[in-house]
């Protein structure tokens, strides 16, 4: 190497030395003596958390508006007899679209994902998870067995309730939930356990759990009782698909 090569490295050494330096004093001071990707995981769990807040503080608004409504249309009702009769359908109408709490025996259903740490060879991310299908395919299988009435987690649903998984959270009416997840049913429980073993798409999830180590438990449970419907019911029309009923079994899918 040349003199002029050696005064040339001489002369950038110190300097990227100090750029160095300054660089982590730099992160040091951002961080301060935290991991920075921590940091990010974190203000993204501030941010679920509260928009998690936020929701459920205007489910508890709707419920106190909805409930004066209902009783501004009953106050209407005993001064017109058209307005009384349609109050009266209503009312009727209420317990069998889930409108109203049901109470009686049942049974309990919890999904979980693998536990961390114990996957086994081969085994994907995809395997270790309960999916949107395996959510619905339970809440499928207990209004197939007759359930009276149903609930995910803390709200009760009805037949048109929609069930979202985004990655492996679940997603009912505008709340995030994290596994477990509960599904109860009011109803005839033999009927609703039977109705769960002759599921083809649950008969596959139950195979992941062999395999994978999922999470899997149906409890019976005695006098059980389920709180009303509260969420909007906006239902424009409704057809049946061409493959309905259709609940051949085989892998699971994605999602």
């Amino acid at each position: 190497m040349s003199s002029v090569r050696r005064r040339a490295w001489g002369s950038i050494i110190p300097a990227l030395t100090v750029l160095a330096g300054a660089l982590f004093a730099a992160s040091a001071s951002t961080a301060r003596g935290t991991d920075l990707r921590d940091t990010g995981r974190t203000r993204i769990t501030e941010l679920i958390t509260a928009e998690q807040r936020r929701t459920l503080g205007e489910r508890a608004r709707y419920d106190r508006l909805r409930h004066e409504v209902d009783g501004l249309s009953r106050a209407a009702g005993r001064a017109d007899a058209r307005v009384n009769q349609a109050q009266g359908d209503a009312d009727r109408l209420a317990g069998r679209v889930g409108m109203t709490p049901v109470g009686g025996d049942g049974v309990k259903v919890v999904l979980d994902d693998a536990p961390r740490g114990t996957a086994p060879t081969g085994a994907s991310p995809d395997d270790l998870v309960v999916h949107q299908a395996d959510v619905q395919a339970v809440v499928n299988a207990l209004w197939a067995g007759g359930a009276r009435g149903m609930q995910i987690m803390d709200q009760r649903v009805i037949g048109t309730s929609a069930v979202r998984c985004v990655g492996n959270t679940l997603i009912l009416q505008g709340v995030v939930y994290s596994p477990p997840f509960r599904i109860t049913a009011v109803g005839d429980p033999d009927r609703l356990r039977a109705a769960l073993d002759a599921s083809p798409a649950i008969t596959v999830y139950r195979r992941y759990v062999r395999a994978y180590g999922l999470g899997w438990s149906v409890r019976t449970l005695r006098r059980v009782t389920l709180p009303a419907y509260t969420g909007n019911v906006t239902m424009k029309h409704a057809t049946v698909p061409p493959d309905a009923g259709d609940d051949t079994p085989g892998s699971r899918p994605p999602g």
